[in-house]
């Protein structure tokens, strides 16, 4: 009796004690890990590309056992006191927070539907227009621009000369090809010059910009076609959240005192 008695109490304290043992992955002399600390470390490992499996949860126990033991000796010989140190751990705990902070407000303001919408219309609206098919020849000097204007309208291959003459290292072996672009994209005096010309012509005169002296050509114009809303939903989302927490970090600041 007094056998089976015993028996039933060793199996009670075993099941009081293990809900607070499954809280530790080790105890170093003396001293618990808490899982926490271990799910917070394999969290963090999993967000940088790896897997979480049985091997990664051993591999993060091992750490935390080695740091543990490095921590209690770097205590034994009064590191944490060090003046220095003190100032690090403190940006580094501050780091943490803050983290926090931000992960915390990007995750209780986001952008609503209606948001994102309004976003992307008006994106559409700013980049409405078209865009253009060009050509161009970019010399040094005006004079040998204008031999070369004479030189097209003569019937001369304009994707020849600028493949002899053109100093753009972009486009001259290619013809002077630019490819499909918003105007906008290039400098004010070579995007006015080009949005003027129709399909087809190129310019009478040399262009003049920071680069030297253009001859431009437009081979074709073409309204532009913006992309669907959910293929840059992710862009836009990440665009108004920016714009929300820098919001919220300015009126922090304003009302701070700040002496």
């Amino acid at each position: 009796m007094t056998l089976k008695k015993t028996r039933l109490w060793v199996l009670l304290a075993a099941c009081a004690a293990a809900p607070a043992f499954a809280q530790n992955i080790a105890v170093v002399n003396g001293t618990p890990i808490p899982k926490a600390r271990a799910d917070a470390l394999v969290d963090q490992l999993v967000h940088q590309g790896q897997q979480d499996s049985p091997q990664l949860q051993m591999a993060v126990r091992e750490e935390l056992v080695n740091r543990e033991i490095l921590m209690q000796e770097a205590i034994r010989e009064g590191i944490p006191n060090k003046p220095d140190v003190k100032a690090q751990i403190a940006v580094a705990q501050q780091t943490v927070v803050l983290r926090a902070l931000i992960e915390n407000f990007v995750k209780t303001n986001q952008p609503t539907d209606a948001e994102v919408k309004a976003r992307y219309d008006q994106l559409i609206k700013d980049a409405g227009g078209s865009e253009y098919h060009l050509h161009h020849i970019l010399v040094d000097n005006e004079q040998q621009a204008k031999d070369l204007i004479a030189k097209i309208k003569a019937g001369a291959s304009f994707e020849d000369l600028a493949k002899q003459f053109s100093k753009d290292p972009g486009s001259a072996k290619n013809g002077g090809d630019l490819d499909w672009s918003d105007p906008k994209a290039y400098v004010p005096e070579f995007a006015a010059a080009a949005t003027h010309l129709q399909k087809g012509q190129i310019t009478d005169t040399p262009v003049h910009t920071q680069f030297g002296w253009h001859i431009i050509r437009v081979d074709d114009i073409r309204p532009v076609t913006p992309p669907p809303l959910e293929q840059v939903r992710p862009q836009i989302v990440q665009q108004i959240q920016q714009e929300k927490l820098q919001a919220f970090e300015e009126n922090l600041r304003k009302q701070a005192k700040i002496q």
